[in-house]
């Protein structure tokens, strides 16, 4: 049965499974929401798409994301991550992951979980929106990681992450999961 999707999602199997099953979905796990944010961070100037296709690839490469391994990665494991075919090999990118994870300990630290601090921007609440690239509360989060040191972490990178883990949903009214 063909079932109404948001509009932005393709017939492409990859597009249908993660919006069906993930996308918009309330994420509180941490290992989960680190891996959305090194996946949205490398997103930037790149279609979804593009980082859907090469997740596997990604989570095979950056060890599971497990931040942990992720944070104590040296010059070694950034030379083996630009030579991987399988992923999006900016060094930038791949730097900021190392430099993201780190701080993303930090705030476990301190909040006691990254889940804890991210969802204490909306008391915990789920945000029903209309399709936007950022909004106030993007930008609000933006402002305090960027605070904090992490780097590729805009307030359209971050509303879109905020999607993916489901503190804003932007289901569509046509779709099936509004």
């Amino acid at each position: 049965m063909n079932k109404n999707r948001c509009s932005w999602v393709t017939e492409d199997e990859v597009y249908i499974k993660y919006h069906d099953e993930e996308w918009g979905i309330p994420t509180y796990d941490d290992a989960e929401l680190f891996e959305m944010l090194v996946l949205e961070s490398f997103q930037a100037g790149l279609s979804w798409i593009t980082i859907l296709k090469k997740r596997e690839n990604f989570r095979k490469a950056f060890d599971g994301f497990d931040v942990l391994k992720v944070a104590n990665y040296g010059e070694d494991k950034i030379e083996e991550l630009r030579n991987n075919k399988g992923i999006i090999r900016h060094k930038g990118k791949i730097t900021s992951a190392i430099n993201n994870a780190n701080i993303f300990i930090e705030i476990q630290k301190e909040f006691g979980s990254f889940s804890n601090y991210i969802w204490s921007f909306t008391d915990g609440k789920i945000i029903k929106a209309e399709y936007e690239t950022e909004s106030e509360l993007s930008k609000q989060i933006s402002k305090d990681l960027k605070k904090r040191g992490m780097k590729f972490v805009g307030p359209t990178i971050i509303y879109s992450y905020l999607e993916s883990i489901g503190i804003i949903d932007n289901h569509e009214k046509k779709c099936f999961k509004y």
